[in-house]
């Protein structure tokens, strides 16, 4: 009997450490890191390199995502910091408060909170000028990326680098996760000569990078010259997704609303260049491709025959409220991530634009072109050969096989900006 009792409690002490090794197992991420290591560069700043701002006059780039993980605000924690001098604010496109629409003209005022002012860089301006710069020794910037190239808040940095740098001013990079992860290079190249606020330097669509990262290649390749220093992250690594941390997605722009958009974005936003609604003005914005001249079930059941990696097609009805036929039903279809490692967003997006051409030729049209021969959607895709080879019944194959050579280029120039 007593064998039999040492036998029992011998079995539950094993268990017992068997659980508690699975449940340490659990906290861990990919790498066998505890997410509770996991810092943002705001975090690593205010815990363990503020000497970085201390004695000087602080300017602060952000919005709505400058927030640590208790989802405290980058601005409240500055201006409530007796070791902080908070002078101005600055913001993006949406503002500092994100409480405007894409393409909607930001104004000056004062912030309700702080008093401080808060200059536009998504206005009369979309540079610091020396007057916004006059009392301010640093420029912080502290932004959550979506890991694409015409998301504009990248171009912000750059040209704020620039005022930066112009200015004797020193430029600080809070860096944040990629939500597409920091493994996956997709996409052409930028062409210089479709440069715009949605595609400034020659950079792929998905790029794989984080904002710190783009912050030194953008001042080393592209001669920018800023005094730069990036915070960076700890307990990230290139394959963790937004996901994969314990970070609270806030959204970055009133049509970001979550991370499938941020997934489906980089691919499914070349819609924009045509006259089919991308979903804005729905609760889907980006995952929902229709127009009223569309045939729901036919277009689905064409974009499901192609078997694309990762993804699947449901056919799909909705009314956007705003833009593109706004107040109209139209028909076309959800997209649905279902492995979001296998999924080609780039790719996808192309197989989508074609598809709605091939099969809509009558009613599909890509927006008009600037007195430069340029559509949007050149400058979206950043050149003006794709929208061609679309329009010549080119497959996405061959378009993939032609701007390889370029992306192949780029990425070698990119391991020389990478942090982690």
């Amino acid at each position: 009997m007593k064998k039999t009792v040492m036998l029992f409690g011998m079995v539950v002490m094993l268990l017992t450490a068997l659980s508690a090794a699975l449940a340490d197992r659990g906290e861990s991420n990919n790498n066998g890191k505890n997410p509770n290591e996991f810092k943002l560069g705001v975090e690593v700043l205010l815990g363990d390199q503020k000497h970085l701002i201390e004695g000087k006059r602080v300017g602060l780039i952000t919005n709505p995502t400058g927030v640590d993980q208790e989802l405290n605000s980058i601005v409240d924690m500055l201006y409530n910091d007796p070791n902080v001098e908070l002078t101005a604010l600055y913001g993006p496109e949406h503002g500092v408060r994100g409480n405007a629409q894409a393409g909607e003209y930001v104004e000056f005022y004062i912030d309700e909170t702080t008093g401080l002012p808060v200059y536009s860089l998504y206005g009369q301006t979309r540079k610091p000028t020396p007057e916004m710069l006059e009392n301010v020794d640093v420029l912080l910037f502290d932004i959550q990326d979506v890991g694409t190239r015409f998301y504009t808040y990248i171009y912000t940095m750059a040209y704020a680098m620039e005022a930066a740098a112009e200015n004797d001013k020193e430029f600080i990079v809070l860096d944040r996760p990629n939500p597409l992860g920091g493994q996956k290079v997709e996409g052409p190249v930028l062409d210089p000569a479709y440069a715009s606020f949605v595609g400034n330097y020659p950079i792929p669509l998905r790029h794989g990078m984080t904002v710190g990262e783009l912050a030194q290649l953008f001042n080393e390749e592209f001669d920018i010259g800023a005094d730069l220093t990036v915070v960076e992250m700890e307990g990230w690594n290139r394959n963790m997704y937004y996901d994969d941390t314990r970070l609270e997605f806030v959204l970055p722009s009133p049509n970001m609303p979550t991370l499938d958009t941020a997934l489906v974005y980089p691919g499914a936003a070349l819609i924009e260049g045509t006259n089919i609604s991308e979903g804005r003005g729905t609760t889907k914005p980006f995952e929902l491709i229709g127009a009223p001249f569309v045939n729901s079930t036919e277009f689905a059941a064409a974009l499901n025959e192609l078997e694309l990696p990762g993804v699947i097609f449901r056919a799909a009805s909705f009314t956007p409220t705003t833009s593109k036929h706004s107040g109209v039903l139209s028909h076309g279809v959800q997209i649905h991530v279902t492995n979001k490692q296998a999924y080609k967003p780039i790719e996808t997006g192309l197989h989508i634009v074609k598809t709605l051409h091939d099969m809509y030729p009558e009613n599909f049209q890509f927006r008009a072109e600037n007195s430069a021969g340029i559509s949007f959607f050149d400058n979206l895709i950043g050149n003006g050969w794709i929208r061609e080879a679309i329009e010549n019944g080119v497959s996405v194959q061959e378009m993939e096989n032609q701007w390889k050579a370029g992306l192949n280029e780029f990425k070698q120039i990119r391991r020389e900006y990478l942090l982690y």
